[in-house]
């Protein structure tokens, strides 16, 4: 547990970091930090450039994006739906599965997103045509 905890402790500071320049510099420490578990460091070191492209957000925005609870939650509504049934008649009809389902896991999110303003104005200046006001 111990591990666990340093290792993701480590992580939330390179996530936490200003800029992208703060977040390298972090990664670069986590990576000697940990040079003793290869296998840990060569995934995020594989994956790093998806780190990367956060810090193109504003903070508050990229919080919401790498909190993925969310999104574990739906897949696992999605996975639920094909133990249930694994075979659909159709296209339209697991289209039509894959939506109730969606509805479904959306009424379980009852968190609110601190700050939504503040993100709602990033997005909508950076994707115009995207966000409809």
């Amino acid at each position: 547990m111990l591990f666990r905890s340093a290792f993701t402790r480590q992580l939330k500071q390179m996530y936490g970091a200003v800029n992208v320049d703060q977040a390298r510099k972090e990664f670069e420490q986590f990576k000697m930090d940990w040079k003793d578990y290869p296998g840990a460091v060569a995934v995020w070191e594989s994956n790093f450039i998806h780190v990367e492209r956060l810090y193109n957000y504003g903070s508050a925005v990229r919080k919401i994006m790498y909190t993925t609870n969310a999104i574990e939650s739906l897949n696992s509504s999605y996975r639920r739906l094909n133990r249930q049934r694994s075979v659909f008649p159709s296209a339209q009809a697991l289209l039509k599965a894959l939506y109730l389902a969606t509805f479904e896991a959306t009424k379980k999110w009852t968190m609110t997103i601190r700050n939504w303003g503040k993100v709602r104005g990033e997005l909508s200046i950076m994707y115009p045509d995207r966000l409809i006001p």
